[in-house]
This record gives C-alpha cells, structure tokens and sequence, in this order.
C-alpha cells in the first residue's frame, strides 16, 4: 500500500529520498582524483570522462517522470538508489577508461532519474499537505551532499582504500533506503503518462529558464569561486575553496528554515527578495577589494540563492498546463542543464572580458529572476 501523501511517514520518505540522492552523487566528488590517477588520465581526457555522467543525466531525467507515473515512485526511485549504490564501488576501484565511462553514464542516469522521482513525490507531498514543504526538502539534498562528500573524504584520510571507504558510505545509504523505500508514494496515474518526451511549455517553459538561472548559479560557484578568490584576491590555493564552503553552509541553512520563512512571508515575496540578495552578494564578491568581503558575498549568494529552484518546483505543482510527470522532469532537465552549461558559459565570457565581467552578468541574471517574481505572482493569483 501507498502511504497518505499527507502523512508524516510520506513526508520523511520524501526527506529521505533527497538526502540519499544528495549523499550518492557528492560521494562521488572525493574519488575523482582517484579515478583519474588509476586510469592515467590527463586534464582534457578526466572533463570528457566526467561528461558522461551529464549525458546520462540528461537524458533519463526527461523519462522518468512517465516511468514513475507508469509504476510509481517508490519502484522508480529504489531501482535508480541501487543503481547508484552498484556503481559507486566500481568508481571507486576501476582502472580501465571505458569501464568508468560506462559506469559514469548509468551512475549519472541513475542520479537524474532519483532526482526527478524525488521532485516528483515531493510536488505531490507538500500539495497534499497544504503548507510549504520543497524548501527543506531540497535542503536535504544539500545536508546529504555535505554528509556524502564528508563521510568518504574522511574515511579516506583514515587511510581506507576508495573501496572500503565507499563501500561504507553505499552501506549507509542502503541501510537509509531500506528503512524509508515503503514510506514512498507507490500509486501511478496512467492519466499522466503521456509521451516519453514533451517538450516544455508556457508557464512550464518560463519557470524552466528561471532556474537554469538558479542552477547556473550553483555551478558557477562550484568550479569559479575558487579561481576567483586566488586570482583577484590573491587568497592562498590551500584555503581558497572556503569560498564555497561559504555558499553552501548558507545555502544549506537556508533551505532547511526556508519552509518557514515562506509560510510566512510567501513563495513571490521570498523569491524576489532571494535572487536580489543572492544579486548583490555576487556583485560584492566580484567587486571586494579583499578576501573577506568576497567570502561574505559567496555567503550571501547561497542565503539568497537557496530558495530559487525550491520555488520553482513549488509553482510548477501548481500550473495546469503539462501534467506533472511531465512538467516536474522538464524543470529538472533545464535546470540541471544550468549546472553543466553554466560554468562553461562564465569561462567564456571571462576569457572574452574578465572573470569579473563574468560574475556581474550572472548577478544580472539573478535580478531578472527578483523582476519575473511580480508576473508569477499575478500569473498563479488569477489561477492557471
């Protein structure tokens, strides 16, 4: 049987199922440097290695929301947990390139089929329970991706091989999976299976493009925040990565008291003044004359950036233009496209005009995202 999608065991499936998505794909970041040495790969080799798990990401994303409307979200997501628990290890021990590559493109259709699973419960729990729920769901995604990176880069510096140190790590997640799996959504709707593909639409398309702002955000702090903070404020390689130790401790924080700072003050007033905040805190970082202000400004970014795309998943519940199984999986795949075209899209502006020149555009990217907020709220107001 399926759970209520208003009762708490539903809702703490929902945390869950974000945690243990968040948790596998950061577990994957400390063995990167791993692979790499094994397999002898050089810079150009590891960036297309490390495409394939986008490619697989982006094209299971698109399916998955009719999969789980044909057999529910609880088969759909616990096949797509496995499949990431399967292919850890065999990250974390293969030396051979095509091996990688293969388990990287399953690893990373796994994840976007989680992902979009989970955003498709979560849609479904928090309109059934009439009250801000998204923001701490995808806080939990983000705890998870703290708890993931943390746990194997600890293990590893107790000096356990990348297997064993993932291997307790997967063992972690199983165990979580195992205790949850039946607490989620199991019924399907044949009325929202629809095409494999649809293409985004309207008010569907319109929030699409606002959080492949968002998600662009995060990329960009996650590969340039670093760059930035070495080459214009002459901080130390060893400690330039607190930049977005910044960002994410906010972000994470942020997303966690999110719910709360909705119910009360409501989804279009929450969302303008998060993209202005996360505006003027890059515009700080890339204008500060030191260090320190920069790190406050990358603070910043997450605390106003938190609850952008959280937003956007609340709001796309509510639209009637595409039927969620479709609409929730479309949001996904333009959003997640922000993460990997994002960074390279600011690398190319930087190499045209500078990197600070670069960090400006996105903050104005952010401000269209504060603009659009009025116009959603009349939009959703009149009822479509």
């Amino acid at each position: 049987m399926s759970p209520h999608p208003a009762s708490a065991q539903a809702q703490h499936a929902t945390r869950a199922a974000f945690f243990i998505a968040g948790s596998s794909f950061a577990a994957w970041a400390p063995l990167v440097p791993y692979a790499q040495s094994r397999a002898s790969l050089n810079e150009a080799q590891l960036g297309l290695l490390l495409l394939c798990l986008g490619i697989g990401s982006l094209i299971a994303m698109p399916l998955s929301g009719v999969v789980s409307a044909r057999y529910g979200c609880r088969a759909v997501f616990g096949t797509a947990a496995i499949v990431l628990c399967a292919a850890l290890p065999i990250l974390a021990s293969s030396e051979l390139t095509w091996v990688l590559a293969a388990t990287l493109f399953f690893f990373g259709a796994a994840l976007g089929t989680a992902d979009c699973v989970a955003n498709i419960q979560a849609v479904t729990v928090e309109k059934a329970s009439g009250r801000p729920l998204m923001s701490g769901f995808h806080g939990l995604f983000s705890a998870g991706g703290i708890a993931g990176a943390l746990g194997v880069s600890s293990l590893l510096s107790l000096n356990l091989s990348p297997l064993h140190a993932v291997s307790i790590v997967v063992l972690g997640i199983l165990l979580a999976l195992a205790f949850t799996w039946r607490y989620l959504l199991n019924h399907t709707d044949a009325s929202q299976e629809g095409p494999l593909l649809a293409l985004p639409r309207g008010i569907v398309l319109a929030l699409g493009a606002l959080c492949f702002i968002a998600f662009l955000v995060e990329g960009g702090m996650l590969d340039w925040s670093a760059v930035y903070l070495t080459q214009q404020q002459q901080m130390a390689t060893a400690q330039s990565g607190l930049g977005y130790v910044a960002f994410a401790v906010t972000m994470t924080t942020a997303r966690l008291s999110g719910d709360w700072i909705i119910g009360r003050a409501g989804l279009i007033t929450v969302l303008v003044g998060g993209a202005t905040l996360a505006a003027l805190g890059l515009t700080l970082a890339a204008l500060a004359p030191s260090w320190p202000l920069a790190l406050l400004g990358y603070a910043l970014v997450g605390l106003g950036g938190a609850n952008i795309a959280p937003i956007m998943y609340s709001l796309v519940g509510k639209q009637t233009t595409m039927p969620e199984s479709l609409a929730v999986p479309a949001l996904t795949t333009i959003g997640y496209a922000g993460i990997l075209v994002g960074p390279a899209m600011i690398g190319f502006v930087a190499y045209l005009t500078g990197l600070t020149s670069a960090f400006l555009l996105v903050a104005g990217l952010l401000l269209i995202v504060a603009a659009a907020g009025p116009a959603l709220g009349r939009f959703f107001a009149n009822g479509n």
